[in-house]
């Protein structure tokens, strides 16, 4: 079994609430382990086994697959996670301002909220990206055409008597 089928079968694996929770709370700890080290490294390539990259950062390589899955959308070039195994050479580099945009997404306040990122993206950029975000989630509804406006078909005709019929 590939490590990334085999996270996945672990995040999904059938357990109490308590246990649940400790599950999310050990990993979620362990990610922002990573994140950590890589913000205050400001370093923003992942290069070497996976094996050796799960090590280096306190993990095992199967829950590194599944921090892998969290950040692959902030990588410049995404990884393809299913073909993952504990000797796949990987050599990606993170976007930060992607990531910083991904956490937002995702509601991660204890990781868009750390101390490291003041190093990484200044106050303005960090609100940019938020805006950027905000103006994502806003719903935007376009005019609707009233019955006696003029036809959008461009007939000349008023809406109720061309397409509105």
């Amino acid at each position: 079994m590939k490590l990334y089928e085999a996270w996945e079968a672990q995040a999904a694996q059938e357990r109490s609430e308590k246990e649940y929770q400790a599950f999310w709370q050990d990993y979620l700890l362990k990610e922002q382990g990573v994140y950590e080290k890589m913000l205050g490294e400001k370093n923003t390539k992942l290069t070497g086994t996976i094996a050796a990259l799960a090590e280096a950062n306190g993990m095992d390589a199967m829950t590194f697959a599944g921090f892998l899955d969290g950040i692959n959308t902030s990588l410049v070039e995404p990884l393809v996670l299913e073909d993952l195994e504990e000797t796949t050479e990987i050599d990606a580099e993170v976007d930060f301002e992607k990531l910083y945009f991904n956490m937002l997404d995702a509601k991660a306040d204890w990781l868009f909220n750390l101390p490291a990122w003041d190093d990484i993206l200044t106050v303005e950029q960090r609100k940019e990206i938020k805006k950027e975000f905000n103006k994502t989630k806003t719903v935007v509804k376009e005019a609707k055409v009233g019955r006696n406006d003029p036809c959008p078909c461009g007939s000349g005709k008023k809406y109720k008597k061309c397409c509105g019929a």
